[in-house]
């Protein structure tokens, strides 16, 4: 195995800096050893150690939930000790409960993320460290490898008043960060002040790619099965924002996209206009099981990375969403209920953190106007994160 997870390297030491302590975990599916060992497991097992709560994100510590379904309360079957829910029905639900925090002396982070900031896993490590900041309650990330790598970065950062659960601070789309390192920047730049102990990988490159990290991809999310699928995520979340299908319910969500009204040919040939690097498309068809269109036939198109270091998934996405809007007005709409706990804002603004992609694109701008300003942020975030960086 060429990385190490944060997990596995303490393993290997025992996890002595957790003996004589009571621990909570917040963990999911992706939370095992190189041995597929559940975290929750190792530390009812660990000597010293005294496994006190679990707590779930989004999706639940099984990762059964689908996304924005309010995940409940239970006691883990094979561990006997309670798990509480972070992930409600309110925005409150998000935290741990300063009761839930009473008695322990350490709360552990141990969770897959993909790299882009849409995806809410960092955010419940964020609400959770300050959580324990104020409870006293120091805070231990094992960090695990970014499957978009650590070297690429894109897009804008989250505008004043766009703030959600999927843009909870100013992330560029695409982060081109660890969830360890990121703890180390929400805490620093956030003001959350949290006894913060990050486990870094052992053998992680900035310039390496998932696959040469020689560790399995566990799906970290119902929706997230592939490194490929995180790949393409970056851009095809705004999925969520129109009335497009973004493939869910199908085997390969965010790969390809489409709808019933949807006129292929006029899409790609729309799309070829773009030049867009690192890409193709491929005109497919697909019926989704569950989610938008359900039981229904949709046209559309799958796509396909040709170049991973050339690929822009945000400009992609982005691309997508304003042919679809162009070439099928009488179809095309933006999401208009609730979304992650916010009704006055529209979806697709919150994911973009900015209204000015969907207004650009009513208004008929060029690709590179609705992106306009993008590359400033994105260096900026570059400077501003360099202290938080982990790994060459």
């Amino acid at each position: 195995m060429s990385v190490k997870t944060g997990l596995d390297a303490w393993v290997e030491k025992g996890f002595r800096a957790l003996r004589g302590k009571r621990v909570g975990a917040i963990v999911n599916p992706t939370s095992v050893d190189a041995r597929f060992r559940h975290l929750a497991d190792l530390l009812a097992a660990a000597e010293g150690v005294t496994l006190a709560a679990l707590f779930g994100p989004e999706h639940g510590i099984r990762g059964e939930a689908q996304y924005m379904v309010a995940v409940d309360e239970a006691r883990d079957a094979r561990t006997g000790v309670p798990v509480h829910s972070l992930y409600g029905s309110t925005f409150e639900s998000l935290s741990p409960r300063p009761e839930w925090l009473t008695g322990l002396d350490a709360l552990v982070f141990d969770i897959q993320d993909v790299g882009s900031r849409y995806y809410t896993y960092v955010y419940t490590m964020a609400l959770a460290m300050k959580a324990a900041a104020k409870a006293k309650v120091a805070f231990y990330v094992l960090d695990r490898p970014n499957p978009l790598g650590v070297a690429l970065m894109e897009g804008n950062l989250v505008r004043k008043g766009y703030e959600s659960f999927v843009g909870l601070f100013a992330l560029p789309n695409r982060h081109g960060m660890t969830a360890g390192e990121l703890a180390r920047l929400f805490n620093a730049r956030e003001g959350i002040g949290c006894e913060l102990h990050v486990v870094p990988c052992e053998g992680l490159k900035r310039d390496m790619e998932w696959e040469a990290t020689g560790l399995p991809f566990l799906p970290p999310s119902p929706n997230m099965p592939t490194p490929d699928t995180a790949r393409v995520y970056p851009g095809m979340c705004l999925g969520e924002g129109t009335n497009v299908s973004e493939g869910r319910g199908t085997t390969r969500p965010f790969e390809q996209f489409g709808a019933p009204w949807l006129e292929q040919e006029r899409l790609l040939e729309r799309l070829a206009r773009e030049s867009l690097p690192g890409v193709a498309f491929r005109p497919v068809r697909f019926t989704p099981t569950f989610d938008k269109f359900r039981g229904e036939s949709c046209a559309g198109a799958f796509i396909h990375v040709t170049d991973r270091r050339a690929f822009l998934p945000l400009r992609t996405g982005i691309a997508i969403f304003q042919a679809i809007h162009d070439v099928a007005p009488a179809h095309f709409s933006w999401r208009a209920d609730a979304y992650e706990f916010i009704e006055d804002i529209p979806a697709f603004d919150l994911l973009c953190g900015t209204d000015q992609v969907r207004l650009g694109i009513e208004q008929g701008k060029l690709l590179d106007q609705l992106m306009a300003g993008f590359q400033q942020e994105c260096d900026a975030f570059a400077r501003a994160r360099a202290p938080f960086l982990l790994y060459p």
